[in-house]
Parts: structure tokens; C-alpha cells; sequence
């Protein structure tokens, strides 16, 4: 006991002394440097770019720019020293560096009201409340702190590795074990373990929130629906987005309200992840579903890649189930209740298969029908639909016989052939609104229509691309760290304020945070794409014409205002939960 009572007394000033090092460095003053390039940083994310921002936003933001900003300058002056060039003498001029970066805050802060509301008056939205300001610097500030708290932790474990290392190796070479095993072990720590954890706990959520159904939500009667209880697929199996998107089909009564007498049920199948063990099993089922009901009968078949809940946009499709006055048969399978994001990054892979077996499924029956009696063939996908549509068939294999058409919204920056069309357009055509070749194959629009000129003829296939300039999901830009952005280039998109600047690494952050908040957007605006925008789309793909112009611009404001009102329910119902 003595013994243990002298170790503890010989260890006492030392850990005591580790520990007045570790809340010193944690502690440590702020740099000049540092806080001037952070507060230019700062002061940049308050400027506008493509989404407007609420406070909690732009607070997270902004305060993440200012620790980012002073991390680049804190390893600028690093190098400075390092190369051991001059430094200028503290004293009164860091005073003076303090004040001018405290007024070039609060100057951004009283600008940024000016700033966002830029954005949200081309929107159409309500000007940001007066105390915007001091809501930004204060939760700002809060997160700053925090990472750059975490950020010289993080650098206090390198540097006890590289001290450690250093009693055995000589120094420079520990420098270099001891750094390379501190990010290794940082990035395992984070990897591992925080990042395991989140998402752990996300596809928990994920999964229980695809699995519950509402008491109030019954399985249909109608033996054309899914789940119903003559269907393949039972009403269990669907997931949570099957069932709202089989459920909600419109009836015949309003297809016939505006596309007149003769007006038919339109079809929705649809297969979830509990259908099938592989995707080749669950697009066989929902194929098989697809022939019970008599889908390949109809006038139009669609084939639809959903996002990565599962989720089918009903913008999309209902404009297309009026203009051929319900004479369509839509097809759709899960492959992950996963958002779109999480997807991506979890499972890249399982998206593009299962488009790609229920392409396989539809267009090997398909073309067993006689050519005057089968259904046109299109593909649609929203967003990851849109980038897993896409790769669900290679053009080679269409040569003698293509389908009808596409019509791919929001396709994401990471969709390779949108990507490589949008490279190959016509000189001095826009990167939001390009043209490509004769306009025969591909054509682009956004909220105005296309830059094609009216009555250039199509080829065999029309494929549609609807975006807005306003979708970060869309024009991200991975280079936009280090360079302007084309879609900032002149001219404009109309969605896409003047006002908007490219700063280095700031803009970039801007455009990352504007995908994560492009759904929060106004219809029409972001990735909120309007039903009037998908009908013009529809009826470039279909080339359908036989609709009176008054009734059409009557059956564009219905739908528009419809989807206005379910979003605000929506919205609501958000904010109350």
C-alpha cells in the first residue's frame, strides 16, 4: 500500500503537468493568420448561392467555413515559418488585425439579411426575419469552436505518436511514422467507429420507417392493384413508398374531369425489398404482375427507377397518366430504403442491377409483341432514379429495336452519360441548357422549355432531360474547390441569382450544403421539379399532340396547385412532428 501511495505522489506533478499541456494546446491562442483567413472564409458563406438558407443552415455553414478558413491559415503560417522567412512583430499590429476582422464580421452579418433575401426573392419567398444575423453568428460561432477544438485534438494525437516514435527512430523519420499512423488511426477511429455507429443507427431507422404501416392504411380491393388480394405481391411487401405510390394512382372520374370521356384506370406495380431475395427475382415478380393485370395491353408502359427510399415522384408520372388519358401501365422495384445519399455511398451498386434486371424483364417481353399492337416503351427516374435508369441498358443492344423514350429529372452530377452529353453539346450553348448534335436524340429543358427550335424532328428514341439551373443535386461541380463553376458562367440560368460569386473552396461548400437542402426549394426551383414541367417533358418524349391547348394549360395549373398544396401538408406536418 506505501508503495502504491509513492507511485501515486512521483506520478502526481506529472500528470498534472500532462494535463495543463493538453487544456494549453486544447486552449491555445488564436492565430492572426489564422482568423484572418477565416473570417474572409466567413464572410463569403454569407453570400448567396442557389438554395435559400434558414438559420441553422447557414449557421452550420458559415461556421464551418470559419474553422476551415482558420485551418488553412494557421498551415499557411506554419509553412511560412517553417521555410523561415520574416515574420511581422506581434503587439499592436495583432490588435489591429482583431479589430478589422471583427468589423469585416459584423459587416458581412448585417449584409447577409440583403444577401439571402436576393435569393428568396427570385423564388417568390417571404423576406428572412431582422434577427437572422445574430442568429447565424451565434450558432456559427458555437460550431466553429467545436471543430476547431476537434481539429487540435485530433493534431494532439498525431503529435503524441510522433514523440513516441521519436524515442526509438530518429526524429525526421518519426515525424513521418509518427504523422502517417495518427491520420491512420484517426481515420480508423472515425471509420470504424463514429461513422459505424451513425450509420448503424440510420439503417435501423430506415428499415423499421419502410416496414410500418399506418393503422389507418388498408390493403386495396382493386384486383389491377398490388397488395390487393388477388395480386402476386402482398400489400406487406411493398414498403412504405410502394404503398403510397400504388395507392395514389388517380381515378378515372379526374383523368376524365380534363381529358374527356373514354378515360381509363391507370396501372402502378410496383415490387419492394421483401419481394425477392436479388434483384432478378423482384424484377421477375413484378413483370409477372405486370402481365396479370394486363399492362402490356396499354397504350404506355413506363418503366420507373425510384430514388433510393424507394420513392417514386408523383409529379412525374401523373401528367403522363392524364395525357394518354389513363391508358399507361407504370413499373417500379425497390433496391434500397436508404435515402439516396446513404445509398450512394453504402451500396452503389445493387441501384444500377436492379434497374438494369427490370429493363431486361420488360424490354424481353416487349419485344415478343407485334410492333403496331405493344405498348410505347419509356424509362423515367428522378434524381438516383434517374442516374440508375440510366445505366439499366447499353445503347448497342437497342440498335434494332430501340424503345420509345426517356425522361430523366434532376440526374445527379455523378451520372456518366448525362455528364458526357452535357460535355459534347454545342459550342456556345449553356452547361444548364445545352444542345446536343441535330436535337434528334437528346434534348434539355428546365422551367422555360427547350432551346430547340419548335418542329425539329426526332429520331427513333427521345430521351428528355428536365433541370434547373437552381439543383445543386444536378450542377455540383467537384472541381468548384479550386475553379468557377461553369453553371456561373454567362449567361445565367434564370433560377440562378447575378448576384451569385465563386470563391475558392467556399463556393464549393456552398454548392455541397445547397444539395442536402435542394428538396427544401419551392416547386419549380431546386430539386422540387413541377408537374407543368414534367407534361412539357412528357409531351417532348411521347410526341403526343392530340390534347386541346386550353385543356392542357387547365390540366397543368390542377396538378401544379395539387402538388403546392400536398407539399405544404407535408411541410406542415414536419414541422408539427
Amino acid at each position: 500500500m506505501g508503495t502504491t501511495r509513492t507511485a501515486r505522489r512521483t506520478l502526481r506533478p506529472h500528470l498534472a503537468a500532462a494535463g495543463g499541456h493538453v487544456r494549453a494546446r486544447l486552449g491555445a491562442r488564436i492565430g492572426s493568420t489564422g482568423l484572418v483567413v477565416g473570417t474572409l472564409f466567413f464572410a463569403a458563406s454569407l453570400t448567396p448561392s442557389l438554395i435559400p438558407r434558414g438559420i441553422p443552415a447557414q449557421a452550420a455553414l458559415s461556421g464551418l467555413c470559419l474553422a476551415a478558413g482558420y485551418g488553412l491559415g494557421v498551415a499557411l503560417r506554419w509553412l511560412w515559418e517553417y521555410l523561415e522567412l520574416p515574420l511581422p512583430t506581434a503587439g499592436r499590429g495583432r490588435r489591429m488585425v482583431l479589430a478589422a476582422c471583427a468589423a469585416a464580421a459584423v459587416m458581412a452579418l448585417w449584409r447577409s439579411q440583403h444577401w439571402e433575401n436576393i435569393v428568396r426573392a427570385l423564388m417568390q419567398l417571404e423576406p428572412a426575419g431582422p434577427l437572422r444575423g445574430l442568429g447565424v453568428a451565434a450558432g456559427a460561432l458555437l460550431v466553429a469552436a467545436l471543430a476547431v477544438l476537434l481539429g487540435r485534438a485530433a493534431l494532439m494525437l498525431v503529435h503524441a505518436l510522433m514523440r513516441l516514435v521519436a524515442r526509438r527512430i530518429p526524429r525526421r523519420i518519426a515525424n513521418v511514422v509518427g504523422f502517417v499512423a495518427g491520420v491512420l488511426l484517426l481515420a480508423g477511429l472515425v471509420d470504424g467507429v463514429v461513422l459505424r455507429s451513425v450509420l448503424d443507427m440510420l439503417d435501423a431507422s430506415y428499415r423499421q420507417a419502410d416496414a410500418l404501416i399506418p393503422p389507418d392504411e388498408p390493403p386495396p380491393t382493386a384486383w389491377d392493384s398490388p397488395g390487393s388480394a388477388q395480386s402476386l405481391v402482398a400489400w406487406n411487401e411493398l414498403g412504405r413508398m410502394g404503398r403510397r405510390y400504388v395507392a395514389e394512382r388517380p381515378d378515372v372520374a379526374d383523368i376524365a374531369a380534363f381529358a374527356g370521356p373514354g378515360a381509363k384506370a391507370p396501372l402502378r406495380i410496383y415490387a419492394g425489398l421483401p419481394t425477392g431475395d436479388t434483384p432478378a427475382q423482384r424484377a421477375r415478380l413484378a413483370v409477372e404482375e405486370l402481365q396479370r393485370i394486363g399492362g402490356f395491353e396499354r397504350k404506355a408502359l413506363v418503366v420507373i427507377t425510384p430514388t433510393g427510399t424507394g420513392w417514386v415522384d408523383p409529379a412525374g408520372i401523373d401528367g403522363l397518366e392524364y395525357l394518354y388519358r389513363g391508358d399507361v401501365a407504370s413499373i417500379a422495384v425497390q433496391y434500397s430504403y436508404l435515402s439516396s445519399p446513404l445509398t450512394l455511398l453504402l451500396d452503389p451498386e445493387t441501384g444500377g442491377e436492379t434497374a438494369r434486371a427490370l429493363f431486361r424483364e420488360v424490354y424481353a417481353h416487349w419485344r415478343t409483341l407485334p410492333r403496331g399492337q405493344r405498348p410505347n416503351l419509356f424509362l423515367h427516374g428522378l434524381s438516383l432514379g434517374a442516374f440508375n435508369s440510366e445505366r439499366s441498358f447499353e445503347l448497342f443492344e437497342l440498335l434494332e429495336d430501340p424503345f420509345d423514350g426517356a425522361v430523366w429529372s434532376g440526374p445527379p452530377f455523378a451520372a456518366s452519360r448525362w455528364a458526357a452529353v452535357t460535355r459534347a453539346r454545342k459550342p456556345g450553348t449553356p452547361v444548364w441548357l445545352p444542345r446536343f448534335g441535330d436535337d434528334g436524340f437528346v434534348r434539355f429543358m428546365n422551367q422555360h422549355g427547350s432551346a430547340t427550335p419548335p418542329g425539329t424532328p426526332w429520331g427513333p428514341m427521345r430521351v428528355v432531360y428536365l433541370q434547373y439551373g437552381s439543383d445543386a443535386v444536378t450542377f455540383f461541380d467537384r472541381h468548384g474547390f479550386f475553379r468557377e463553376p461553369e453553371l456561373l458562367h454567362e449567361p445565367r440560368p434564370p433560377d440562378v441569382s447575378p448576384s451569385m460569386r465563386w470563391y475558392p473552396v467556399v463556393t464549393a461548400l456552398q454548392m455541397g450544403l445547397d444539395t442536402s437542402l435542394s428538396m427544401s426549394a419551392p416547386m419549380g426551383f431546386g430539386h422540387v421539379y413541377a408537374p407543368s414541367h414534367y407534361i412539357a417533358a412528357w409531351v417532348e418524349a411521347t410526341g403526343i399532340d392530340d390534347w386541346n391547348p386550353d385543356d392542357l394549360a387547365r390540366l397543368r395549373r390542377h396538378l401544379d396547385q395539387r402538388r403546392a398544396e400536398e407539399l405544404a401538408k407535408a411541410s406542415d406536418e414536419t414541422a408539427d412532428g
